[in-house]
């Protein structure tokens, strides 16, 4: 499984994605090389990125301090301790709530165990993380991406990939999942850079400020 595990390996890969689609060129060019921001494999990082899902990052942060609160180390025995009203005071919805009970108990039970399944392929791992009920294509993707470092992770239904894929190619609308999964089938197998370049750009076009780490 090919991935991207250093700041030297990104600058590479994005070196030859700007020779393949020169204007991932002009996002160097205003805001430097995007930061690897990689994380450490594991049942917390997975329900980092279920507690960001569909909302904003100053939301997604503020409740995940809550979270880390109550529920740092992220055993999943104590987590499993609360039940779903417990989790949803900590302000996450009740479809969060449940995907982290489960979550918990497959980690538990060993179906979800980042020392085993890292060394898997990519389909594999992707696979394994989906049959977890609520772990849908979008979380599955992002957490290859971020936790695994999995250098093609590609998620299509993200709405900040799918802005900045817009104004980027000056595409006449939005494209949806399956035009995602089109577009970038040239930048094989280095779509998680991709990925990383276009939030970069998005991060511009909202005036954000770019992520540091």
């Amino acid at each position: 499984m090919l991935c991207i595990s250093s700041e030297a390996e990104l600058a590479a890969a994005i070196d030859i994605l700007v020779q393949i689609e020169p204007r991932f060129g002009t996002i160097v060019a205003r805001h430097g090389l995007p930061p690897l921001r990689l994380v450490q494999p594991g049942l917390e990082s997975l329900l980092r990125i279920i507690t960001d899902q569909l909302i904003s990052l100053q939301a997604g942060a503020a409740i995940w301090k809550r979270v880390s609160a109550r529920l740092s180390p992220f055993e999943p025995e104590f987590i499993l301790t609360h039940s779903e009203g417990d989790l949803k005071s900590l302000g996450l919805s009740g479809a969060k709530a449940r995907s982290f009970l489960v979550a918990a108990d497959a980690a538990r039970q060993g179906l979800f165990d980042p020392c085993r399944t890292a060394a898997r392929g990519h389909q594999a791992l992707k696979s394994a993380l989906t049959a977890i009920r609520g772990i849908g294509p979008w979380t599955a993707d992002i957490y290859l991406l971020t936790a695994v470092g999995h250098a093609d992770s590609w998620p299509v239904g993200d709405v900040a990939l799918q802005a900045a894929v817009h104004d980027l190619l000056g595409l006449d609308q939005r494209p949806g999942a399956r035009a995602m999964a089109a577009i970038a089938e040239p930048w094989r197998p280095y779509r998680s850079a991709a990925a990383r370049l276009l939030w970069s750009h998005y991060r511009g076009l909202k005036g954000m400020g770019q992520a540091i780490i």
